[in-house]
């Protein structure tokens, strides 16, 4: 943990997807999530980096130490992949 509580470690995209199926407290959010997770393992991972836009957007009213790290993540591999 850093001295603001932030998790530093990046987790990797499906990492994100689980960890807001898990972790999340909105319903609605784990659907999307769940939804990703079955097109990447359908599609592969070409379809990562919309299904982590969609994630993303999907995690904006998230909030907390893990939802941080999963949207920092998140936005770092999206970053990466333009």
């Amino acid at each position: 943990m850093t001295p603001d509580g932030d998790n530093p470690r990046m987790l990797g995209v499906v990492e994100c997807f689980v960890a807001v199926v898990n972790q999340c407290p909105s319903g609605a959010v784990r659907r999307v999530a769940e939804n990703a997770l079955a097109v990447v393992e359908r599609e592969g991972a070409a379809a990562l980096p919309a299904q982590a836009f969609l994630v993303l957007s999907a995690s904006a009213g998230w909030r907390g130490e893990r939802a941080a790290q999963v949207k920092r993540s998140l936005q770092s591999f999206l970053d990466a992949s333009s």
